[in-house]
């Protein structure tokens, strides 16, 4: 008899869910819920009022925004990859609803290959960079995408604070690892802690952002609270999740997905319709609230801003 061992990154229908499909779902679950039904289901929590969310005032608007329509505020927040609160799109909506704690004693580490490392606050991190709205497309590999209005600032302004020395050639993020704040992470779906990398000339472009909120209010648990990378140019397992170190290094980061599965999931990510994941097509995406599936852009239509990182290299090795 075979017996198929099922692999971290070979995920079920269920698990890679079509927005409709998981939005009648969610539905569903609300209406048990409303007529007592809520005792035969597993115990969800309850989503964190959007009234009660931090507004930005003052925001800038950004000349890197898309001027396509907007992803919508439910959407963004309820359909999610963020395999520390489980793999299926919905969990992160259902078990991050109290994470983070306060977001005003989140640490982040700054070290490695620089003359000014550091422990930061968030409020001492954040409050020196002015904020401003980049409405971003978003391209995840399961051939889904959404358009976000990101809150936040270039990254690069960050990394030149803590002046990067001469053999700092990659930038690597970590996320907070607490199996206890994040169920997800007491299964061995990923090594933990989620690691993501990117060369220092894509870290410091001026389209990498660290992002603090998202539709003028500050980022829920689920979207990667309270700080995440957004990288509007790769596929959206490089914007990596509440970040709690960022680090200088000489040699190229052993990211979480390369772990799992290199010959499917490489460094670069660019968004690349040229280039097929050894499984599926990616020349073609469905943004979410569309039927109807669109061609996918060469680095998710970013390529007059960033073609050039990559001039002299094969994409489809370099992938």
């Amino acid at each position: 008899m075979f017996i198929r061992n099922k692999k971290p990154w070979d995920l079920s229908d269920s698990e890679v869910t079509d927005y409709k499909v998981y939005k009648n779902r969610r539905q569903f679950l609300n209406t048990a819920i409303s007529v007592g039904l809520a005792s035969a289901l597993p115990s969800i929590g309850l989503a964190k009022p959007v009234d009660e969310l931090k507004e930005y005032e003052g925001l800038s608007k950004s000349p890197f925004s898309t001027d396509e329509e907007k992803s919508t505020f439910e959407a963004i927040t309820t359909y999610n990859n963020f395999y520390e609160f489980g793999t299926a799109k919905s969990a992160p909506s259902l078990y991050a609803t109290e994470f983070p704690d306060e977001s005003e004693t989140w640490k982040i580490e700054i070290d490695g290959e620089c003359d000014n490392p550091g422990v930061y606050d968030y409020a001492e991190l954040v409050k020196p960079f002015t904020l401003e709205e980049r409405i971003y497309r978003m391209r995840c590999v399961e051939g889904w995408s959404m358009v976000i209005p990101w809150i936040g600032f270039p990254l690069g302004e960050l990394l030149k604070k803590a002046q990067p020395n001469s053999r700092a050639k990659y930038v690597e993020f970590t996320t907070l690892y607490d199996p206890e704040q994040m169920p997800g992470q007491r299964r061995d779906v990923l090594a933990w802690p989620y690691v993501e990398g990117l060369r220092i000339d894509e870290a410091m472009n001026p389209l990498t952002i660290i992002s603090v909120g998202l539709y003028g209010k500050e980022l829920l648990g689920q979207n990667g609270a309270p700080l995440r990378l957004v990288v509007p140019w790769k596929y959206g397992f490089k914007s990596i999740k509440s970040i709690v170190r960022i680090r200088f290094v000489e040699k190229m980061p052993q990211t979480a997905w390369m772990k799992a599965n290199a010959s499917e999931y490489g460094f670069y990510s660019n968004v690349n319709p040229n280039v097929d994941h050894p499984r599926w097509s990616q020349r073609k995406e469905r943004r979410i609230g569309e039927f109807l599936k669109r061609e996918t852009l060469m680095f998710n239509g970013y390529g007059e801003h960033v073609a050039d990182l990559y001039a002299d290299m094969d994409l489809k090795r370099y992938f």
